[in-house]
């Protein structure tokens, strides 16, 4: 009974300190200041969900101006929540009760069902046809029209940021997860059709972040080194894009966020600054240049030195560096060869976790960031110049008015004490035991409103935020 006591208090523990996860932004240092233990974006950027310890709230993202608060729950203190779409559908996970999922209706405060897992639950991913719980060394795939457990991956990899993402195309619905604790390797899993699809050998260290673009072809990832980010084909492994993000040593990338086309890619880390890359074909080499009007003066530079230097010194340069590929260091020739930043943003703050996200706004492109501090920024993004991006408006995430009537931002004083690189503490595997719960009963009626959830356009006559067609439903557990 002793040692109960005591793996429950360092459980405790571990809990305030922080779940670990890409979206999570628990953190000992700033918790009592803010409150926010998790914020992340839904899967079409509609929405904002936020979970703290008194709760967790629904923002609706259809101005610039203000963000309508569309649900608050301030019942027990929530780690993870994942909005279906701009549906009714919740999926939560409490620090009380960090190894058990509640699917819910938030607009009518039900709980539709709820699933026990043998260890704590550090991630939930979730599209129109899956919703994927991932622990610290397995992954459980669920049909989400009626949560029946469809595969296992047991035996992962020891993942205790449970990093993992979801494509948000249920028709592309891949799965993908660290293949290796030691290197970068990515393991795309197709969800759909139950079975392992390729990997991808992405990075030389661990893996930091990885996110899928709209239409799950492409992924994005980072590694713990947090310098380089690549962007590979789903279907075969190519490299596709890579990005320089920077040079520092000590750099631990938050997230990943592709644009909804596909064309721009934010990323965002433990830094001030976030960058924006834009996904451009590679150019064709440059045309003989016309002899029509006046010739350029070469002062004896070769042809081609002359027409490089018309695109530019780094034009000519990067040409010198691939001629020279041959006897020049692999590393000096992928740096001029590497991607850099179309846009940035400088952050009014440091050291703290957050989430970014590029979605239209008011027929705007708009880069968001959600962050640790209890804010969510607002910023322009240039489509055709790229550069600084503005601070158009900053809001509180408590609930709260913010506290300029205006639309004029307010930064934050003083940046967060400074804290080490790397993943904030798992307490994943302090506790084992207990499976998912079968479904009890013949459930499949039961989970009818779950499955209209999943149509787009929902189909017939059904509407899943009416009321009166979702009955609440509790799953059993032990």
């Amino acid at each position: 009974m002793q040692n109960l006591v005591k793996h429950v208090d360092v459980l405790t523990q571990g809990l305030k300190t922080g779940i670990s996860g890409l979206m999570n932004l628990t953190s000992q240092a700033t918790e009592s200041a803010s409150g926010v233990f998790f914020v992340n974006f839904n899967q079409d950027c509609t929405s904002l969900a936020v979970g703290a310890r008194n709760g967790y709230r629904l923002f609706s993202l259809n101005a610039v101006d203000q963000i309508e608060q569309i649900y608050e729950n301030d019942s027990e203190d929530i780690c993870i929540v994942e909005r279906l779409f701009s549906s009714s559908l919740v999926a939560v996970v409490s620090l009380s009760s960090p190894r058990k999922l509640k699917v819910c209706h938030f607009k009518k405060g039900t709980e539709i069902c709820n699933y026990s897992y043998s260890n704590t639950i550090l991630a939930v991913k979730l599209n129109r046809a899956r919703l994927v719980v991932c622990l610290e060394e397995s992954l459980y795939i669920h049909n989400i029209r009626d949560m029946a457990v469809l595969h296992t991956i047991r035996d992962t990899p020891p993942n205790p940021l449970g990093l993992c993402t979801l494509s948000v195309d249920s028709d592309n619905c891949y799965l993908a997860y660290p293949g290796s604790n030691t290197m970068g390797e990515v393991q795309i899993f197709d969800a759909g059709n139950l079975h392992a699809k390729t990997m991808i050998a992405a990075h030389d260290s661990p893996l930091a972040a990885l996110s899928f673009s709209q239409s799950g072809a492409r992924i994005a990832t980072a590694s713990e080194k947090g310098t380089v980010i690549r962007v590979f084909n789903v279907s075969d492994g190519t490299r596709l894009h890579e990005f320089r993000r920077g040079v520092k040593r000590c750099v631990s990338i938050c997230s990943l966020a592709f644009s909804a086309d596909a064309t721009f890619l934010c990323c965002s880390s433990n830094t001030e600054t976030v960058h924006v890359f834009k996904l451009e074909e590679p150019k064709e080499p440059r045309e003989q240049v016309s002899n029509i009007g006046s010739k350029p003066q070469n002062h004896g530079m070769p042809k081609q030195a002359v027409e490089d230097t018309q695109g530019g010194w780094m034009g000519y340069f990067s040409k010198a560096v691939s001629a020279s590929a041959n006897y020049l260091p692999t590393q000096v020739t992928d740096v001029f060869n590497q991607g850099r930043a179309f846009a940035s943003v400088r952050l009014p703050f440091q050291n703290r976790r957050n989430v970014c996200a590029i979605t239209m706004i008011q027929k705007q492109l708009r880069l968001l960031v959600a962050s640790q501090d209890g804010y969510l920024y607002v910023y322009s993004l240039d489509m055709n110049e790229g550069g600084d991006c503005t601070l158009l408006k900053q809001h509180r995430l408590d609930g709260q008015p913010d506290l300029l009537p205006d639309s004029s931002p307010r930064l934050p004083a003083a940046h967060a004490p400074a804290q080490p690189c790397g993943s904030i503490s798992s307490y994943a595997g302090i506790l084992k035991g207990h499976s998912p719960d079968s479904m009890s009963g013949t459930d499949s009626e039961k989970f009818h409103e779950m499955a209209a959830a999943t149509e787009s356009p929902p189909k017939g006559g059904f509407r899943f935020d009416d009321e009166s067609e979702f009955p609440p439903v509790t799953q059993k557990t032990e």
